[in-house]
């Protein structure tokens, strides 16, 4: 069953945390739960929070290894680069999701191998 979170910054935190512990599905999941309020809202950060949900999968495709995983973690990652810019329009939780940002980039430059044509 679908939960719900209405508290983005401890979705942001959780998924943060998440991400150090290289737990990527659990990573999306929890912050997955905070972004469903903002798609049905039509609140703009909606982007860039399913940006870094996205980020997060594409680095489990990774980890799970299974056939075509590169191909599947480049074709998930590019909704992450296409709403990674909008971090910087998003006064309120602009600090985690530079934080989100820089941990992204840090997966991507480690795997570089499978992101060297999206590596910024």
């Amino acid at each position: 069953m679908l939960k719900i979170n209405h508290n983005l910054e401890d979705a942001l935190l959780e998924y943060l945390s998440l991400l150090e512990k290289e737990e990527y599905f659990d990573a999306h999941e929890a912050l997955e739960e905070a972004w469903h309020p903002l798609r049905q809202s039509q609140d703009p950060m909606r982007h860039v929070v399913k940006g870094f949900i996205n980020g997060a999968i594409s680095f489990e495709h990774l980890k799970r290894n299974r056939k075509n995983a590169q191909m599947n973690a480049q074709k998930v990652i590019s909704s992450y680069e296409r709403y990674k810019h909008l971090r910087y329009e998003t006064g309120e939780y602009k600090e985690l999701f530079a934080k989100a940002y820089q941990k992204i980039e840090s997966l991507k430059n480690k795997h570089s191998e499978v992101f060297d044509v999206l590596v910024s």
